[in-house]
């Protein structure tokens, strides 16, 4: 096959069609940038679950003199109760460190996480007593539920990443109008290639007819129509690529540096392994599929 003729063919194309070249350029960035979107929250919502998840302790409260509980028809926990539960905690397989909270600590705790007004009407006695538990592994939270909610002197285990699950609503939809909103660009970008390969066949039928009677073969009179539809999605894969890199670097990244802000967020090396590659080549296979398509009806040889 003649590269530097296909080549040359490609060249021309672009140059002639710069317009419809660059609206297809900057439709694949656009589109692209939202499919790359839609992946980092998509990541980004993982990281978050299981770094918050790992964080949750596991609270077993204990029964207290005034309990309504049905757990608790003796009353309040008893030393005996509180001993039992605590050493088979300690040696479940399925814990890894267990913490005893009195009524004093939990008062503490309270006062120091909720407004004065608020705590001044709370006393002691009103608290429960409770074991906080750390898991080795927190997915099998379920399982250390099942196993203790009905033992003598607990009131309740609550499901503490209850709490959490609204957030985590919030991005599984967030990252579900990404990807829906990045499909329906990219569908777009797909159109318009088919639609500016189309027209560069049209506005070339008759060399490609000549070509076609002097003998020259289907992939050589394809290829350089291709190759324009990957050129222009390349380019929009690539300047995609750089818009969310930018998105990250002054954005994410300012605020994953601020004191004390712990949790890890998306980098910059997310978008340049993963995310980067990975919409550059969805928009290649996808220009080259759109092209193809296009050309079995236009360029019938």
């Amino acid at each position: 096959m003649r590269i530097g003729f296909v080549l040359g063919e490609m060249f021309t194309g672009l140059r002639r069609n710069f317009t419809m070249t660059l609206s297809v350029v900057l439709v694949t960035m656009v589109s692209l940038f939202f499919f790359g979107t839609g992946l980092l929250v998509q990541k980004q919502a993982g990281t978050l679950k299981g770094e918050w998840y790992d964080r949750v302790q596991v609270s077993i409260f204990l029964c207290g003199d005034e309990s309504l509980a049905t757990s608790c028809p003796g009353g309040a926990v008893t030393d005996t109760q509180r001993t039992a539960l605590r050493d088979a905690l300690t040696a479940d397989p399925l814990v890894e460190r267990v913490y005893y909270e009195s009524k004093q600590e939990a008062y503490q705790n309270f006062k120091e996480t909720t407004a004065p007004g608020l705590s001044d009407n709370v006393t002691a006695d009103q608290l429960p007593e409770s074991f906080r538990v750390k898991l080795k592994e927190p997915s099998r939270y379920l399982e250390l539920t099942a196993a203790y909610q009905d033992s003598a002197g607990v009131e309740e285990i609550p499901d503490q990443r209850a709490i959490l699950q609204p957030l985590f609503t919030v991005l599984d939809t967030a990252t579900r109008v990404s990807l829906g909103l990045a499909a329906l660009m990219l569908i777009c970008s797909m159109m318009l290639v088919s639609t500016t390969i189309r027209l560069t066949a049209f506005s070339r039928r008759r060399e490609t007819t000549i070509m076609r009677l002097v003998g020259a073969s289907r992939a050589l009179i394809q290829l350089p129509f291709v190759l324009e539809g990957v050129v222009a999605s390349l380019v929009g894969g690539v300047l995609a690529s750089g818009a969310l890199w930018a998105m990250v670097n002054f954005g994410v990244s300012r605020l994953q540096s601020r004191p004390g802000f712990t949790t890890r967020l998306i980098s910059t090396h997310d978008v340049l392994t993963e995310t980067g590659p990975i919409i550059v080549a969805v928009g290649v296979v996808f220009a080259v599929i759109a092209s193809l398509f296009s050309l079995r009806r236009w360029l019938k040889v």
